[in-house]
């Protein structure tokens, strides 16, 4: 009687599995955002009237 009752509950199982077949439903992939450009710093430190450096 009991190995019935398993019997039935596994079928029970499987039949109610089969609605859940299908393809996922994947989310849709949003495009990446650019990056945003990114300002070159001078190849070399602005001069003064003076020549020299400027701090």
């Amino acid at each position: 009687m009991i190995k019935r009752i398993a019997i039935a509950s596994f079928l029970l199982c499987l039949l109610a599995a089969c609605g859940n077949k299908g393809p996922l439903v994947m989310p849709e992939a949003k495009p990446a955002d650019a990056p945003a450009p990114v300002e070159q710093p001078a190849a070399e430190p602005a001069k003064t009237e003076s020549g020299t450096p400027a701090r």
